[in-house]
């Protein structure tokens, strides 16, 4: 199913959004124009990794990933663990090693069933074969957050390759707080892996021990986006409480606040300080209140939409639809939303340029899984 969606006919969903200074730092786009086609209907669609001849892989909450090929049913990907579904938890993301073409590496995350209710975020890799029934095979788990602890949400659990060839994890401090200013666990974390799981020797934490080797940055809340600018730079994308969801610039062992300040307060109402009244503390480039309740974020490479190379692309679950913000350096601002009419749990640009935005299943909303590409 095809329709034609313009920016002008954008409901005006502009939160108020800021960077340290307070400044608001939003516009309207009002001359793109896409074509915006539904191409299949998923049940609780989670992430999405683009193969490089064209097809999807595209994880479903509670447990499987699925191969995408155009004009064809999805297929069930078998060797998938057993997953710990319910409140937040379940099957996560899914990427490609940079050597896939060689290696045929896929790595994936989810919430891991323990005992007693206890759970926790892990990445596991497997090798990807597609002649036949599509399968993964040699399974491993190569990183588990720890602790396991009984919760329902805040894994995190969002994947990135840097241009180090090295593996970037975001870690959600589990709806805990506190943990997230504890460098002795990996709650609340980016942590910074080699792609066997092992830990790189110039980490900076890497004299310490233990799990604390693990931790490239902390001080966050529920990171949800984990991506590389075309500069190399590592940029996050978290969750606020009642306000103050965050884009940060991510630099080695750098804290950025939560829970001792942020720009949203507490859901009972008591203020948080923020983060103006810390400045050892890092700010966020930009802050959302209201929030968008991000789902995930990537940066747009592609000939279709080719003045928004580099930008990113925000997949919003309150302001159902896609935030694309302009980066220049160290500095970003919201450029405009889109509103595709339903809660967005993922967006990615496709190998050809165009961009795949997943529903997130909710309510009103379905697990649609849309293609965007320039009006004719």
């Amino acid at each position: 199913m095809r329709s034609l969606f313009s920016s002008l006919a954008i409901t005006a969903l502009i939160a108020c959004s800021s960077g340290p200074n307070g400044v608001a730092a939003q516009t309207v786009d009002a001359d793109t124009v896409f074509e915006v086609e539904e191409v299949a209907v998923f049940s609780e669609p989670w992430a999405l990794a683009p193969l490089p001849d064209g097809r999807l892989l595209v994880t479903e909450k509670a447990g499987r990933m699925l191969l995408w090929s155009e004009g064809g049913e999805p297929l069930e990907i078998a060797g998938i663990p057993q997953v710990a579904y319910g409140g937040q938890g379940g099957l996560g993301d899914v990427v490609l090693h940079p050597g896939y073409a060689e290696n045929g590496l896929v790595y994936f995350s989810y919430a891991e069933p323990v005992r007693d209710e206890l759970r926790g975020a892990v990445v596991a890799r497997g090798r990807l074969l597609l002649d036949g029934e599509p399968r993964l095979e040699n399974v491993e788990i190569i990183w588990r957050q720890s602790p396991r602890i009984v919760s329902p949400g805040h894994f995190g659990h969002r994947i990135a390759f840097g241009p180090d060839g090295l593996l970037y994890i975001s870690s959600g401090e589990r709806m805990q707080q506190d943990p997230a200013q504890d460098l002795s666990n990996t709650l609340g974390t980016v942590v910074r892996l080699n792609d066997d799981g092992t830990t790189p020797e110039d980490n900076p934490f890497a004299g310490r021990g233990g799990v604390t080797t693990q931790i490239w940055s902390y001080g966050h809340r529920n990171p949800l986006g984990l991506a590389f600018a075309p500069d190399g730079r590592l940029w996050e994308l978290e969750h606020g409480p009642a306000g103050g969801d965050e884009l940060n610039l991510i630099e080695a062992g750098a804290n950025y606040g939560w829970p001792t300040v942020s720009n949203g307060g507490n859901y009972d109402g008591r203020p948080i300080p923020g983060h103006d009244t810390r400045p050892e503390f890092r700010a966020p480039v930009i802050s959302w209140t209201p929030v968008l309740a991000p789902g995930n974020m990537a940066f747009y490479s592609g000939a279709m939409f080719a003045d928004w190379e580099g930008d990113i692309l925000i997949s919003g679950l309150r302001t159902d639809g896609i935030v694309r913000v302009d980066v220049e350096g160290d500095t970003a601002r919201e450029a405009a939303r889109y509103d595709l009419g339903q809660r967005i749990r993922a967006v990615m640009p496709g190998v050809d340029g165009a961009i795949w935005a997943l529903g997130d299943q909710r309510d009103e909303s379905r697990g649609v899984l849309f293609r965007l590409t320039p009006a004719s």
